[in-house]
Order: structure tokens, then sequence, then C-alpha cells
């Protein structure tokens, strides 16, 4: 069964996430370090997604553990759920996320923001948060958004410190927003 793209990119971007939750819930003795797990995302702002997970764990299994989840939640617990059923599911927690192709949705939705679209602006504010809670590339990326929705295009200046899979997406990133300033 493949998925849509975006849910792909969201599996993979949490793949350590949903491997470490669905893994416990097979292997009761890893529960200990999977409560660490979720109080931290609970601290990190995931309380509602925390809150289905340990009905997960509690063995709870029916479409009322989406209760009030987003999209990304939504997509993380179904994960973990087809994980638990069927383990061969689950993301390989190694494998990084291709952030290039998700630069086209991410210059649309810069620039609908940057043009004053409150919805994208919000949208771009929680992925930038969610961005900045994965680390590494994706939170320098993350802490450049509100650059970026004012205008700064330069390159080097948006990718100091990343490693050159970060400088690739945020190159594609660039040359997507160009696309909208010409006419």
């Amino acid at each position: 069964m493949a998925l849509p793209e975006r849910t792909q990119q969201v599996i993979q971007t949490y793949a350590q996430f949903i491997h470490g939750v669905a893994t416990a819930c097979l292997k009761p003795e890893l529960l200990t370090q999977t409560q660490q797990m979720l109080t931290q995302a609970e601290q990190q702002g995931w309380g509602t997604m925390v809150m289905a997970l340990r009905q997960v764990i509690a063995g709870r299994r029916d479409s009322s553990v989406y209760a009030g989840l987003d999209d990304d939640d939504r997509i993380i617990v179904e994960a973990i759920l087809r994980g638990i059923q069927d383990p061969a599911t689950l993301p390989d927690p190694s494998q990084q996320p291709d952030a290039s192709a998700a630069a086209p949705g991410l210059a649309g939705l810069i620039h609908a923001a940057a043009t004053g679209d409150v919805a994208a602006l919000s949208a771009l504010a929680n992925m930038a948060e969610q961005m900045v809670r994965v680390g590494g590339d994706m939170a320098r990326l993350g802490g450049s958004m509100r650059r970026l929705v004012d205008g700064e295009r330069d390159v080097d200046l948006l990718t100091r410190g990343m490693t050159a899979q970060g400088r690739d997406l945020v190159v594609k990133l660039v040359e997507e927003l160009a696309s909208y300033s010409v006419h």
C-alpha cells in the first residue's frame, strides 16, 4: 500500500519516535524508556498526541484515539498503530527524510504567508515549530522561516551551520521562491 507523499514525509521525519513507541507496545520491557520519550514530547507541546499514545500503549486501538489530533499527529499515531499490527510497516529510524521533495510546497506556503495569507502564516509557524523539534538542519531551517517570509534569499546566510543535504534543500527552496517573483 503506497501512502501519499506528505504522509511518507511526516512518517520519515518522525521515524525514530514512531519506531520507538510501536516497538515498546510490542516489547513491554521498553516501556520505561518510551515513557521518558513521551514525557519529553509532552514538554515540547505534543500533549494531545501523547495522551492518544498513552491510550494506544494501554491497549486502545479504536478510532477514539484520534480525537483532537491535527493532521501530522494523526499520521504519526496511524503509523504507530500500523507498526504494532505489522512491524514490517515501521519506518527505518536511521534513514533521513527526503526534505528536498518538500521544497515546492514549502515555497508556496512561504509565498502565501509573505503576501498576507494568515492561514498560511499560521501553518508555517506550526511547521517551523515542529522542524525546530526535529533538530539538525530542519531546526536551522525552521528557525529561518520568518526571514524567508520577510524576503531573505541569501543561501549562504540561510544555510550557515547546515550539512550539504540541508544546503541543497535551501537552494531548492530559494529557487522555488524565485519562481514566484518571475511573472
